[in-house]
Order: structure tokens, then C-alpha cells, then sequence
């Protein structure tokens, strides 16, 4: 069939993203794991976001109005 890659062809696949350094401990990234270089670091990842390592800071305004501020 044409246009089907196979053998030593189907082993040259190009990786879609550029190659990046695991954000956990720094070392090059694994495909399997993307972006992580190995399941450990996605793990260790998992456990910062459930924890709620990752929250984003809010800083709240006061003196804003409210629907219980009695205003109709």
C-alpha cells in the first residue's frame, strides 16, 4: 500500500514538541511521561495540585457592594 510507513521508516517518527526539562527535578523529558521525565515526577506533580500547593493568590476587595447590602 502507498503511503504506509513501515520497518526502519515508522522509527524515524519526529516528537511534536521540542524536548523540555522535567519541571519536578530538571532532567530531559520522557516521551511516556510528557512533560515529566518519568512517573515519579508526574506523581510528585499530582500530589502538589491535590494539596493545593498550586493555588493562585487572591486578594479580596473591601467596601464592595453585596446582594445582602439591602440595595434594590
Amino acid at each position: 500500500m502507498a503511503g504506509r510507513k513501515t520497518g526502519a521508516d515508522s522509527a524515524k517518527i519526529e516528537p511534536l514538541r521540542p524536548p523540555r526539562p522535567c519541571p519536578i527535578c530538571g532532567k530531559p523529558s520522557d516521551r511516556k511521561a510528557y512533560p515529566f521525565c518519568s512517573a515519579r515526577c508526574a506523581d510528585i506533580d499530582l500530589n502538589r495540585w491535590l494539596k493545593g500547593s498550586y493555588a493562585i493568590p487572591v486578594v479580596e476587595e473591601d467596601g464592595g457592594t453585596t446582594p445582602d447590602d439591602g440595595i434594590d
